[in-house]
């Protein structure tokens, strides 16, 4: 996306440019047989949210797109790459990045030795730096871990909603938010800049899931390229049903009657989401993302402004663009 700036637009791209270099190097090493299976996704594109979040954290700092923040930004996109594999296990997922998942071409245990060797890939890569990063590594690595073992065992008699908040959290906000301190610290910045990128990072990623959550369930398929009702096909019930679910009257009983597991007809989906479409789900969900919003601000009101720090609040309320 365009952060604003053109002289910004250059530094972070040349950043991603070295990080992409990075990870074809270092993913390149180890017997043939791993090579393949680890670079399936990586040459089927994404995003590179996340590192491209690492570098403009950096830019608070005196080494502001080093070497240094360009292996932290690589080690980051590598562990988002490993949980994408164990996901796909997890979810018996077909596709992904709009190829066969790994899983799917090559089984179940082959992929998940693919993902266990790319966080061995990001270890190597961290241990480069310093102990600092490998010690929040570890942290951010059980957080991701308790993040799939909370979603798998479901909430226990306990708010579904705040489950559900916390399994995106740990899940996804977690390594948004270890690319704002990583980043930071790697390009120097002070305490404050780095504890205020990591907090961003956790609102951003917060903000960004809710959004697809909402996109999920009442995007226009012809602008957004999503099937609508795919997560309620798969039986997750994301943050806007679960607040249809918690309405008291006519629509929140039929979809509670409904909604009992997986949608496997046309017509059952179709039915949830025109009773989704009349209720609040999309509102609360909205306030929700609103909420982040608030937080996301106050972090960046911590930052000194310039073109980074502007980057950082386009890169916030553009999510609200792609609500529509």
């Amino acid at each position: 996306m365009d952060l604003g700036d053109a002289e910004l637009n250059e530094r972070i791209s040349a950043g991603l440019t070295a990080v992409e270099n990075l990870l074809e190097v270092e993913l390149a090493k180890g017997e043939d047989f791993l090579v393949d299976k680890v670079m399936h996704l990586t040459t089927a594109g994404g995003k590179r949210f996340r590192p491209m979040m690492a570098l403009l954290a950096s830019q608070y700092g005196p080494d502001a797109g080093s070497a240094n923040v360009i292996k932290a930004a690589a080690s980051l996109e590598i562990v988002h790459l490993a949980t994408l594999y164990h996901d796909d296990v997890m979810d018996e997922a077909d596709l992904r990045r709009g190829v066969d998942s790994a899983n799917a071409r090559w089984g179940n245990a082959v992929a998940i030795l693919a993902g266990d060797i790319l966080f061995a890939h990001a270890s190597r890569l961290m241990s480069e730096l310093d102990t600092a990063t490998v010690a929040h590594f570890a942290e951010t690595f059980q957080d991701l871990v308790t993040g799939q073992m909370r979603e798998t065992i479901g909430p226990r008699g306990g708010d579904p909603i705040e489950h559900y908040l916390k399994v995106i959290n740990e899940k996804t906000g977690v390594l948004i938010a270890a690319s704002g301190r990583l980043g930071a610290l790697h390009g120097g910045a002070s305490d404050e800049h780095i504890d205020a990128l990591y907090r961003l990072g956790s609102a951003i990623g917060m903000i960004f899931q809710i959004v697809d959550d909402i996109i999920d369930i009442y995007s226009d398929h012809s602008e957004s390229g999503k099937t609508p009702g795919t997560d309620l096909r798969e039986g997750v019930f994301t943050l806007p049903v679960l607040h249809a679910l918690a309405e008291e009257g006519e629509v929140g009983d039929e979809l509670r009657a409904l909604l009992t597991g997986p949608l496997t007809s046309d017509g059952d989906v179709d039915r949830a989401l025109e009773l989704l479409g009349r209720s609040t789900g999309r509102e609360k969900a909205l306030a929700d993302v609103q909420r982040y919003l608030a937080e996301a601000e106050t972090q960046i009101a911590r930052l000194p402004e310039g073109t980074a720090t502007d980057a950082l609040r386009r890169l916030a309320n553009y999510t609200m663009e792609r609500v529509g």
